[in-house]
């Protein structure tokens, strides 16, 4: 074996030596960054909202729709009016009833005071005056009957107006203008924007790990670039089965709790159903309600 067999076999060696070396840092590097970042906790759902069917309390022609599909709108808004020509003539009808009844119960009042002194100077029975008082008690009787009716009209008259209960954007517009409006068929479906959350699925094993107000971070395949401050709402106090929705082959007979986490979405860019993934690290300080919008 001459000389320049030696020296290649040493610098085979060497190599080999150094990637060994090498080998054993990289594992202890990667190994050292997974466990710094074993207790970050990620999790997969799906963006949530709320959904409200908005009617009519009363039954009546619908005259005017003014929202429709898409619009946003905001808490207190008139989104539709019925036809209030009817409501409106029983409205003043009610107020001239109230006005005979209460005219009727003051002059029932004042016969009966009449009568009540009439019969203390012996001109008239005490049957006379016994009568004026129940005339009079018959009477006020009819004023508060003609009262409630009035206050009847007049709340079905304020209930031909339809308004947003919050926040929302509207999601289907199911009536119009001339259709039959009554509390059993709804005029929109309405989305509430505020709150959105991304409901997720914990493993029991994970419920230590994360507690309400915790802040988080949520991000979507539809928007890569960006990550929406978020905060643990809500973690269900019983256990479920994985949801078909999330199942896979090995977590499908599993328990899990279910979880809210509250995002905030300024520019309405998350939508119902849209795929997201929540990231939560450790040592989070609770956050109050809303505050991660506040202060990303």
């Amino acid at each position: 074996m001459g000389p320049g067999t030696k020296t290649m076999k040493k610098k085979i060696l060497l190599l080999l030596a150094a990637a060994i070396l090498l080998g054993a840092a990289g594992a202890a590097y990667f190994g050292n960054h997974r466990a710094a970042n074993g207790d970050t906790l990620t999790l997969y759902g799906n963006a949530d909202i709320r959904q409200v069917q908005l009617a009519f309390n009363g039954s009546e022609r619908i005259a005017q729709m003014l929202a429709k599909e898409g619009d946003p709108v905001k808490k207190g808004q008139l989104l539709a009016m019925l036809d209030t020509a009817t409501l409106q003539q029983k409205v003043r009808k009610a107020e001239a009833d109230k006005e005979a009844a209460r005219l009727g119960a003051v002059n029932a009042a004042n016969t009966y005071r009449r009568t009540s002194k009439l019969v203390e100077q012996h001109f008239v029975a005490q049957q006379q005056a016994d009568d004026a008082r129940t005339a009079a008690d018959a009477a006020q009787a009819v004023f508060k009957a003609a009262q409630a009716a009035l206050d009847l009209a007049r709340t079905a008259l304020a209930d031909a107006s339809l308004y947003a209960p919050d926040n929302g954007i509207v999601q289907q517009r199911i009536l119009e203008p001339g259709d039959m409006a009554s509390p059993q068929r709804p005029v929109y479906t309405l989305a509430m924007t505020d709150p959105l959350w991304v409901r997720v699925y914990l493993r029991e094993s994970d419920l230590g790990k994360i507690q309400p107000g915790m802040r988080a971070e949520v991000a979507t395949d539809s928007y890569p670039d960006k990550r929406y401050p978020a905060w643990v709402g809500y973690i269900s106090p019983t256990a479920e089965f994985t949801p078909k929705s999330v199942e896979t082959t090995e977590v499908r007979s599993s328990l899990v709790y279910q979880a809210r986490v509250f995002v905030c979405n300024p520019q309405g860019e998350l939508r119902l159903g849209m795929p997201a993934t929540v990231t939560i690290a450790p040592g989070q300080p609770a956050a109050t309600d809303n505050e991660p919008c506040r202060n990303p």
